[in-house]
């Protein structure tokens, strides 16, 4: 779908404002150019040839999250989310970029089209992270004068990938599912795909773990580049046969709304691209909707608190489900973090562009935790559980970070 299409959506816009709200940026900055219908007036004058392609008006796209929170309050309608790709993608080949960001930004999507290669450097990071050289080069002060100290602070602890194959059913075999195992929680959230897989398996399902799939596109989508989106669905959808599968789960949000838009992006291309789509199901959400063996899962009893991402809450609108599922806990009971859905900054790739704004929309979380004294938080993204982490270390909290399903399996009972 060409961007220019998607720009005439604007027109559905009425600038009531009852999405101001409920914009995190508008409510940092109380700058109508941060706010939903700011951003859609910017994009009219880009449309009509009015505004040119300047740091102001790029200033104003790129602090968007994206977390689709105008979309639940608006009235009209309006599909911001794939609004504000499209504006991405119309002002992209204007940005004016250092030739060092250029090659950076190449390199960073070649690697998502090429899953072998992440996994390789996955490999030596693992190794640096476990061979002691992580501590030799941070005490070394070499990052500091590189200024790389606040970027490798963020490096999540690399796991082993989850191998492709077929996963037998344990017990009587009550059907058959995929697992989307991605790009970078392929290797960062591994342990928590293996938790899936016990899960599913435990509960008498086949899982199959395609070989060829890849990132979801989801990166590439909101950064100005549906060209590489495209080419990474196109890999998926050729990875995934649907057929005699009861659903493709994922266990990051972020990922699982992306996939679940592939009918709605690359149907006209693809005719798979529909059904495989409409089997897009969060993890929590499959597992939330299964009987479970009574006496499975062992006592927890704590307070716990939960994370909503906006990517489950806004864009998939399955975060209930994880209610019902951690309830299957004897003892355990939950706490909602952020009642009013907030974004916690992590938005993807934003954390990383910009940094300061990510810590400030962090800010009330890490507060909120703090107040409530809970020793465990779950979050339902990978990309959230991080930048909430490395909050929570910041503060010098002592609270485990942990995905649902990994708390479940924790207490997995044997021999039931």
């Amino acid at each position: 779908m060409a961007p220019e299409a998607d720009l005439k959506d604007t027109d559905r816009c009425v600038m009531c404002g009852l999405c101001l709200p409920h914009c995190p940026t508008y409510g940092l900055s109380r700058d109508e150019g941060d706010s939903p219908r700011g951003r859609i007036a910017l994009m009219q004058g880009l449309d009509s040839g009015a505004l040119p392609v300047g740091e102001r008006l790029l200033g104003h796209l790129d602090r968007c999250l994206e977390c689709r929170a105008c979309e639940a309050m608006c009235p009209s309608e309006v599909p911001f989310g794939r609004l504000m790709d499209a504006a991405r993608a119309r002002v992209e080949p204007h940005r004016p970029r250092r030739p060092g960001s250029r090659r950076l930004r190449r390199w960073g999507f070649g690697l998502l089209r090429r899953p072998r290669r992440l996994r390789t450097l996955a490999r030596v990071l693992r190794y640096y992270q476990r061979s002691g050289l992580q501590w030799l080069v941070r005490h070394s002060g070499l990052l500091r004068l590189l200024r790389l100290a606040p970027l490798e602070a963020r490096l999540p602890r690399l796991q082993r990938p989850l191998a492709a194959g077929h996963h037998s059913a344990v017990g009587p075999m009550r059907g058959r599912v995929a697992l989307f195992t991605g790009c970078v929680e392929s290797v960062a959230g591994a342990d928590t795909q293996r938790d899936a897989l016990r899960l599913l398996t435990r509960l008498g399902y086949e899982v199959v773990i395609p070989k060829n799939q890849g990132c979801c596109g989801a990166l590439a989508q909101h950064n100005g580049d549906p060209a590489t989106a495209a080419e990474l669905a196109r890999a998926n959808l050729a990875a995934f046969d649907a057929t005699g599968l009861e659903a493709i789960v994922s266990t990051a949000s972020g990922c699982g709304v992306q996939l679940a838009a592939y009918g709605a992006l690359y149907e006209a291309d693809y005719p798979r691209a529909a059904d495989f789509a409409d089997k897009v199901l969060d993890i929590s959400s499959f597992l939330a909707a299964r009987d479970w063996p009574q006496g499975l899962l062992q006592a927890r009893p704590e307070t716990i608190a939960v994370h909503d991402p906006c990517t489950l809450r806004h864009g998939l609108k399955q975060h209930r489900a994880v209610y019902p599922l951690l309830a299957r806990v004897p003892g355990l009971k939950t706490v909602t973090l952020n009642t009013t859905g907030a974004c916690c900054g992590a938005a993807g790739s934003h954390v990383l562009t910009q940094p300061a704004q990510a810590e400030a929309l962090r800010r009330p979380h890490i507060e909120q935790l703090r107040a409530l004294g809970v020793r465990t938080l779950v979050s339902s993204n990978i990309g959230c559980a991080l930048h909430l982490a490395a909050g929570i270390r910041e503060a010098g909290l002592e609270i485990e970070v942990l995905h649902p399903v990994t708390l479940l399996a924790r207490q997995l009972r044997e021999g039931v």
